[in-house]
């Protein structure tokens, strides 16, 4: 069974600095891309930020302008997000999610392009 669980969310002023957390359970970790997303209601589930599996490719959306990094940590089996100078329109439930492949040099940016997924975390900016 593949778990994953998202951690770190939170209220926060705008300017301010968050660290996400997802700690994965069931997968070759070590070997599975891995990518952050975001939604606010009424819109879709956005890309953020992925990762390949060795942590030496990443990929950004460009709405996030240099402010998010991801990173990994495979001995932990955790993926974080590192937030700084958050905006009011960074609020939103944050996701994690993980490919069902392994050892891929592809990102997708598309929602489908992940089998599985946290159950988020709830980020808010206020202004």
């Amino acid at each position: 069974q593949v778990q994953l669980e998202e951690s770190g969310g939170g209220l926060v002023q705008a300017g301010g600095s968050l660290r996400l957390s997802c700690a994965s359970s069931g997968l070759p970790f070590s070997s599975s891309n891995m990518a952050w997303f975001r939604q606010t209601p009424g819109k879709e589930r956005e890309f953020v930020a992925g990762i390949t599996w060795s942590g030496r490719c990443s990929d950004y959306a460009d709405s996030v302008g240099g402010r998010l990094t991801i990173s990994r940590d495979n001995a932990k089996n955790t993926v974080y997000l590192q937030m700084s100078s958050l905006k009011p329109e960074d609020t939103a439930v944050y996701y994690c999610a993980a490919q069902d492949y392994t050892k891929r040099y592809y990102l997708p940016r598309e929602r489908d392009g992940y089998e599985y997924w946290g159950q988020g975390t709830q980020v808010t900016v206020s202004s």
